[in-house]
């Protein structure tokens, strides 16, 4: 697959679970990948996973709420970089409880990570991508965000807000040639799911008509066709992957 070949794109929350598999997808399509995680650690294992399918890879820690960092990271990237083609806004967090015992922190700790994270680095770079007239930003957001769940209310707010989010940057950014989309994914096997217990995987999986969980290449599959050239006159859209869980 060559679908990215010579361009370059930044993932956010690359140090493992969906994001890592973007990264590598994105990757082996002929993408240099700038991978961006809140660890130097993991960033740095994942950026080696990249050179090893032959491409360049570029390791940064940042904590995407931090508006300063990652201005300072965005200058950084467009220094090291000829020019930034995608950019994929995946960095989330959880901190799960019913509303009535959920505290500030924990509302806001979701919020600023999973939503503002996404508006930091949209903001950082929207001029090179306005002034190069072209480029994607795919923000990945959840079936959460769609249909709500009981003792998310921070995690769904951020999602449904992400999705907004998209549609206003869609808008804003189309006359230059940027599109701008969203991923939803259901419940997909990744650290965030691995702690459910056997008997509520047992319903949740009752609730997928395909009957099992996905996976994070199913994830990082439509990524790369948000970011490729079949894509091309595709924005302001949510593409759902979730075995069907949710239908409009």
């Amino acid at each position: 697959m060559s679908e990215l070949a010579g361009q370059v794109a930044v993932v956010t929350g690359a140090g493992r679970g969906i994001g890592r598999a973007i990264a590598l997808k994105f990757a082996a399509a002929g993408a240099d990948v700038v991978c961006v995680s809140r660890t130097a650690e993991n960033s740095s294992r994942v950026a080696q996973e990249v050179r090893a399918l032959g491409r360049q890879a570029w390791a940064h820690a940042v904590d995407v709420a931090d508006g300063a960092g990652v201005a300072a990271l965005a200058d950084q990237i467009l220094k090291d970089c000829p020019r930034v083609d995608s950019l994929v806004n995946n960095a989330g967090v959880t901190r799960d409880g019913l509303l009535m015992r959920m505290s500030e922190a924990d509302w806001d700790t979701v919020l600023d990570t999973n939503l503002k994270g996404a508006f930091h680095f949209t903001k950082a770079l929207a001029r090179a991508f306005l002034r190069q007239r072209g480029g994607r930003i795919i923000n990945v957001a959840s079936v959460i965000g769609l249909m709500g769940n009981a003792g998310q209310a921070n995690y769904a707010a951020s999602k449904a807000g992400l999705i907004g989010f998209t549609k206003a940057m869609a808008r804003e950014m189309g006359s230059r040639g940027v599109t701008v989309n969203a991923l939803a994914p259901g419940f997909i096997e990744t650290d965030m799911t691995a702690g459910l217990k056997p008997e509520m995987k047992e319903e949740l999986l009752k609730q997928i008509p395909l009957g099992v969980l996905g996976q994070p290449g199913d994830i990082a599959g439509a990524a790369l066709f948000l970011a490729g050239p079949c894509a091309r006159y595709i924005t302001g859209q949510v593409l759902t992957v979730d075995g069907g869980m949710v239908m409009a």
